[in-house]
């Protein structure tokens, strides 16, 4: 009888032990549909070390120490893989027509409309952090992880005040003196050789190479609400290729965030930018080579004006509790249709402006042939 007992145990531990090889071995949406499908996967699958492999596949930031941490510290590798694997979803973006937000209302005194004071004294810089990482075809080409937000010293300073924007890079390049904070891109990588620009001005594969090959994580996290959020669209929204320069290449990522009782229009674009210059090609004797030179984040409101540090502190803060989906048709849907409704607000705006021209010039022509008529 004891034989038997022992030989239940023995088979029981080796069944954990298999299970564990095999869940170890998945990725995330797996592993989570994994844990649904029995009582032992679902009670093997709650182990930290299992979401912390997928995590440090996922966003090979997570792999540092300081990162482990801070994780630990806003409830573990499970909480932080569900929080921040879905997108965020704006919903809310077909409910604003341009006539609710075309003027700001008078109503909004300056106060309300640079936030609620004792709302904003609980709210930080130094209590975000910043996970940055970027693919180029399922490889990892850079992460970084950002402590705060730079230059945001002072409660009432010029970052409150003035349009708020974070420079992965910049601040990497104040900080490093190795030239660590390099990132770049070659045909080693995958990219397509190029042999002139003028070709790749009229062929544009390699711009097409980076819409297609680029994938994009920002997760922000607040250290004193514990939450945490990814902000970017996992793939590029847009950009515009040979702009500033003719070797240059911008890609857009992005989420649409909320703005409820933050400003007027109610919602703001989150523009995550990626921007890679040409340093080789290979009529210049080498492979064909880029080189990352811009990572920043910047918010917008639907008139295209960028949203000051004080207001941006309050949507970021709102960011990390909004709606999020696993569906990334349904993150993409959410995109376009803030720029469809920011395309029609401007359009709308032109055809006001266009028609209050039209207004003046008659008043002008009517008050001419006055005056001409009173001479006479």
């Amino acid at each position: 009888m004891a034989t038997s007992v022992a030989s239940v145990e023995s088979t029981a531990s080796l069944s954990t032990d298999l299970f564990y090889d095999i869940l170890r071995r998945l990725d995330g949406p797996t592993l989570a549909t994994a844990a649904c499908t029995c009582a032992a996967f679902c009670s093997i699958s709650r182990e930290e070390r299992l979401w912390e492999n997928v995590c440090s596949s996922m966003w090979p930031s997570t792999n540092r120490e300081d990162v482990k941490s801070l994780i630990a510290s806003i409830g573990g590798f499970r909480k932080f893989y569900a929080d921040c694997f879905p997108l965020i979803v704006n919903k809310e973006v077909s409910e604003y027509h341009w006539n609710k937000y075309l003027e700001y209302p008078e109503e909004w005194t300056e106060a309300e409309y640079y936030g609620d004071m004792d709302e904003f004294e609980t709210i930080s810089p130094s209590d975000f952090v910043s996970i940055v990482d970027i693919r180029y075809k399922d490889k990892a080409i850079c992460s970084k992880v950002l402590w705060g937000i730079p230059n945001a010293n002072g409660f009432n300073g010029w970052f409150y005040n003035c349009p708020f924007r974070i420079d992965i890079l910049t601040t990497y390049a104040a900080r490093d003196d190795d030239g660590e904070g390099e990132v770049t891109l070659s045909v080693s990588d995958g990219l397509p050789p190029i042999f002139s620009m003028e070709k790749e001005r009229k062929d544009g594969k390699l711009w097409k190479e980076l819409r297609d090959g680029l994938r994009l994580s920002w997760i922000v996290v607040n250290k004193k609400m514990k939450q945490a959020a990814n902000l970017a669209s996992w793939s590029p929204l847009g950009g515009q290729r040979h702009w500033p320069t003719d070797k240059d290449f911008v890609i857009r990522f992005g989420s649409v965030l909320p703005a409820k009782d933050i400003l007027p229009c109610q919602v703001v674009e989150c523009i995550l930018s990626m921007k890679f210059r040409v340093v080789h090609t290979e009529e210049e004797g080498v492979q064909t080579t880029l080189k990352l030179t811009e990572l920043s984040m910047q918010l917008e409101d639907m008139e295209g004006a960028h949203v000051n540090g004080r207001n941006s502190l309050l949507i970021l803060k709102e960011a990390l509790s909004c709606h999020r989906s696993k569906n990334y048709s349904e993150v993409l849907e959410s995109c376009h249709l803030y720029s469809k409704v920011q395309s029609e607000l401007k359009e709308e705006k032109m055809r006001s402006e266009s028609r209050l021209d039209r207004l003046c010039i008659l008043s002008g022509i009517a008050a001419f042939i006055t005056f001409c008529y009173c001479i006479l």
